[in-house]
């Protein structure tokens, strides 16, 4: 399983700030509550990145009770936003389960990830190769949050620089963060700068190997 994205950085021009919401009456209120969620889903080490100065994330390959844990929380989502190179990592989930020696959570995960659609957003794919799948040549918030909208289940987000236009476009509803104990002292950041959030700790788990799940969503 691999939720790490390595999609370079996006810097806004200042900090953003989304203030909590207010005054949601009537329909407008029963609309949001309906509204599927976007998730941003991020295996990082202690210090905040996915991927270190090399581009290596094997430090962060989940153990099987974080592996099953994660499928947990992927079973409900419906679609994946991609970015390019995030797609090229996740796509080898398209045959996973044929592989031999498989353990049976990685197969779980496989027929998990095969089920969803999944958009990838990128200006040089010129075809996906894996089913359930199109590609969108840019970010368009507007679409993304009628995508949102539309949709009866979860949808989430993968690819850091992806992940960074959703977050400073304020479409992203909770953030499902796996933190490992290492630090790798630089690399790609999992969460964007210049960008100011007001959270809440919506959930927390410790596994066995050191790892930290933490769920948070705005304020």
């Amino acid at each position: 399983m691999r939720k790490n994205p390595v999609e370079g950085s996006f810097r806004p021009a200042g900090p953003l700030t989304f203030p909590r919401l207010r005054g949601l009456k009537g329909k407008t209120r029963l609309k949001e509550a309906r509204m599927a969620r976007l998730i941003y889903s991020a295996i990082m080490s202690l210090d905040g990145y996915i991927a270190d100065p090399d581009g290596r994330f094997e430090w962060a390959a989940p153990d099987e009770e974080v592996h099953a844990f994660v499928n947990e929380r992927e079973r409900p989502v419906g679609t994946y936003l991609y970015g390019r190179r995030m797609y090229e990592t996740m796509r080898s989930w398209e045959t996973g389960h044929t592989l031999p020696g498989r353990r049976p959570v990685s197969l779980d995960f496989a027929r998990i990830w095969q089920a969803a659609d999944k958009i990838v957003y990128s200006t040089t794919l010129q075809a996906p190769d894996t089913t359930r799948t199109r590609i969108e040549r840019d970010f368009d918030p507007v679409q993304v949050r009628k995508l949102k909208e539309a949709a009866d289940r979860d949808l989430t987000v993968g690819g850091a620089r992806l992940a960074a236009q959703a977050i400073a476009a304020g479409l992203v509803d909770e953030y499902q963060l796996f933190v490992v104990p290492a630090v790798v002292g630089g690399g790609t950041r999992a969460l964007p700068d210049q960008v100011r959030l007001d959270l809440v700790l919506a959930e927390e788990h410790r596994f066995g190997g050191g790892t930290v799940y933490l769920c948070y969503r705005p304020a």
